[in-house]
């Protein structure tokens, strides 16, 4: 799956058709027609309260397709990164399964060295290899 480009209606879509929920119970939950529901299919960027509502009737956390953007392809700001703030505080580290195999498979074909991938995300050396010799072992 890449995350690069995020098409929020595409994957709400595909969720639906994998659960396979009739239309009819989406335009329930929504209190729209089945035409307004379609058009949200549509949407590349939707308001989130619309997402939160697709969250909870589809059980899927969509937010998180745009957290592992951010991991993969936001630089880090090391400048307002000991800012005070009445924010809560997220640690930008941790890492799901699919990202892992994501990044292990980019050194497993080829497409970038070990060192290019610590450098591109900014990946300590240690875990790398941890997973290297972790999930390169799963596969076996």
């Amino acid at each position: 799956m890449i995350l690069k480009n995020i098409h929020i209606g595409e994957f709400i879509e595909a969720r639906c058709k994998e659960l396979d929920i009739p239309i009819e119970r989406i335009c329930k939950f929504f209190k729209l027609n089945d035409e307004e529901i379609e058009k949200m299919f549509q949407l590349e960027n939707m308001n989130s309260d619309h997402i939160l509502k697709w969250c909870k009737l589809l059980g899927y956390d969509f937010f998180r397709l745009y957290s592992q953007h951010l991991i993969l392809y936001s630089p880090e700001h090391r400048n307002i990164k000991n800012k005070n703030t009445s924010l809560p505080q997220f640690r930008k580290n941790i890492y799901t399964k699919e990202i892992i195999n994501f990044i292990l498979t980019e050194i497993n074909d080829g497409s970038k060295t070990k060192e290019q991938v610590i450098e591109y995300y900014r990946i300590p050396k240690t875990t790398l290899y941890k997973w290297i010799s972790k999930y390169n072992n799963e596969k076996k």
